[in-house]
């Protein structure tokens, strides 16, 4: 079982350079492969006409999440329609949360490239914002219609394009997609839309034996250090759920591991779950918990997708884009001029001592769970 967690741990970091690398070779040679593809002529199909559609999602669990409320409206326009994803390892576990994917491809497992290139596809949707990766293996796959954001040179690459804008809602930003094809969407995103498996939600159940409930959930992690909270203003607002007399659950992956045991010492009906649990077991646990807490992740926007409460601490990023929005979701955030400083995935080398993270005071995060968690007086 160690031997297994290292391994997931190495994978991990494999991934994570291999998407430095990446981003690193989009931003040298995009540019160039876009201009030399001709400019694609603007395409109108018929919805009736729509009978095979691919989506391209490169990034990470989040990413992946927020883009299911697109799929399943398309889906809902184009019942006829079999629906593919193309999408990377790091983040295609979410689709087996989406009944409407029918099929899931991985750019980054080079085995799956000719089941993926020898198809013709009625619609391909690129749903990158930014990098042109996508973009271009979109253009050399045969297509009746391309669809995507016009964000760089990317956009001579579709035949239809759609506005993106930094300070739009994430999931709406996709629905903006839909709005260029004129397939209509919901005005708003489902309270619930992803589903968990009844295997994951008993096997949960059975773990979860012996953990005090109703219980709160953190996750203390995020993909990039910018983006993580202190560890002891962590542990100061675990101590506080205890307090009030809720259980105390730790979910993430193996790098968190050590991390939630930080959290965790001298603290009874609490348990570590980083590094033990599956994606689908882990939302069945954001599912089950009476509160999410967490820095801006893709454990946070699953959480939303189970139909989750949520306490969401940002910094870089920008919470007008990524943060869970409606009833029962809580934003915290210190007020500093440089913040959000993060566009199209990308934050840059901080030089204020990452100011707008490290000013977030665990007080802040007490009021906000003391209005979430306790009877109103």
């Amino acid at each position: 079982m160690e031997l297994f967690k290292y391994e997931l741990f190495f994978l991990e970091r494999v991934l994570l350079n291999h998407v430095v690398f990446l981003k690193k070779l989009d931003a040298l040679i995009g540019p160039l492969l876009a201009r030399l593809f001709p400019r694609s002529s603007a395409v109108t199909l018929p919805l009736d006409q729509i009978k095979s559609v691919l989506f391209i999602r490169p990034g990470g669990i989040g990413d992946a999440a927020l883009l299911i409320p697109t799929i399943r409206a398309l889906k809902v326009a184009c019942p006829q329609a079999r629906v593919e994803v193309l999408s990377e390892r790091r983040n295609c576990a979410v689709w087996s949360m989406c009944s409407e994917v029918e099929k899931n491809y991985c750019y980054d497992l080079p085995g799956d490239w000719p089941k993926f290139c020898l198809k013709k596809y009625d619609l391909i949707v690129d749903t990158e914002q930014w990098y042109y990766l996508s973009a271009i293996i979109g253009r050399m796959l045969r297509a009746r219609c391309r669809c995507g954001f016009a964000t760089n040179l990317r956009g001579r690459l579709f035949s239809v394009t759609a506005e993106y804008r930094q300070d739009d809602y994430e999931p709406i930003s996709f629905y903006h997609l839909l709005d260029a094809l004129s397939i209509s969407r919901p005005n708003e995103i489902p309270e619930a839309f992803l589903k968990v498996s009844q295997d994951a939600t008993r096997a949960v159940g059975n773990m979860l034996e012996g953990v005090q409930t109703p219980f709160v959930a953190f996750f203390p992690g995020a993909s990039v250090v910018e983006k993580c909270w202190a560890v002891d203003k962590f542990r100061a607002v675990a101590k506080h759920v205890r307090d009030i007399g809720f259980g105390v659950v730790l979910v993430g992956g193996p790098q968190e591991r050590d991390v939630a045991e930080q959290i965790l010492p001298s603290m009874g009906g609490a348990v570590n779950f980083a590094g033990c649990l599956s994606l689908m077991e882990t939302a069945a646990v954001l599912e089950k918990a009476q509160l999410v807490i967490s820095g801006d992740s893709g454990l946070l926007h699953l959480a939303l997708g189970v139909g989750g409460k949520t306490i969401s601490v940002f910094g870089p990023t920008n919470d007008k884009k990524w943060a869970p929005r409606g009833n029962g979701h809580h934003v915290v955030k210190c007020a500093v001029p440089c913040s959000p400083c993060a566009r199209y995935g990308t934050i840059p080398t901080c030089l204020y001592d990452c100011r707008c993270m490290n000013g977030i005071k665990s007080e802040q995060v007490l009021a906000a769970i003391d209005s979430a968690l306790l009877p109103k007086a």
